[in-house]
């Protein structure tokens, strides 16, 4: 089916249901080869036939969001997910799927609670720090970019400092949060010495992988106000 090769796959999945017919995963195949040939009705109809007899079968709940993505239908594959989420609440996989879906639709506050349950149950994984704060720093406001601004400091954190994006992530924030807060009490500022420490590791950084694109790097940073 990856190949395309879609009568071999029948032939094959004949095969399969001849040596065992009543075999639930076999079933699973059959569905898949009607999403191959874009048979999206019969592919849903056949999962949910299969579900009434395996309603905990999480195989089969994926498929059914995966054809609601492949018809662009991301409605229904929010709703499918958030029904699926409901039983099977420690996937990690299908938190961060409904995660990416909410961001491409612009949902930005849905995904942070995606984000933040991925969060509480994987605290030492930087991808969902680094996601989460960027979904903060684009909803924007003072408390969102302060929050974005430690969640990238616990992703340079967890990565021994190797994570160029959350170095200017900690840039981004500090610039933000200068121009948000400008006319403010110096006791409402924040303290420069993190973006000065991101930007001097960003700087040594491409000194070592990328020399031809220092001058660039130096421009951005001053315009940014952290260099």
């Amino acid at each position: 089916m990856d190949c395309q090769c879609l009568d071999v796959a029948k032939d094959c999945i004949k095969v399969l249901q001849k040596q065992f017919p009543e075999s639930k995963r076999v079933g699973r195949l059959e569905g898949i080869l009607l999403e191959a040939k874009g048979l999206w009705a019969e592919a849903e109809k056949a999962y949910s036939s299969l579900l009434e007899d395996n309603p905990l079968d999480p195989v089969l709940h994926k498929r059914r969001v995966a054809i609601a993505k492949a018809q662009g239908n991301f409605p229904t594959a929010i709703e499918w997910l958030n029904k699926y989420l409901e039983t099977f609440m420690a996937d990690h996989d299908a938190w961060r799927e409904l995660a990416e879906i909410y961001v491409s639709l612009q949902m930005y506050k849905q995904a942070a609670f995606c984000y933040e349950e991925l969060i509480l149950s994987q605290p030492t994984v930087p991808l969902y720090h680094l996601a989460y704060a960027d979904v903060l720093y684009t909803l924007g406001g003072v408390d969102n970019i302060l929050l974005a601004k430690k969640y990238y400091a616990s992703t340079i954190d967890l990565t021994g400092g190797k994570n160029t994006k959350a170095l200017f992530g900690i840039c981004l924030c500090s610039s933000a949060i200068a121009q948000l807060t400008k006319g403010r009490n110096k006791e409402d500022k924040e303290s420069p010495e993190l973006q000065s420490l991101a930007a001097a590791a960003l700087e040594k950084d491409y000194k070592q992988r990328a020399p031809a694109k220092l001058l660039l790097l130096t421009s951005a940073l001053k315009s940014l106000k952290t260099s």
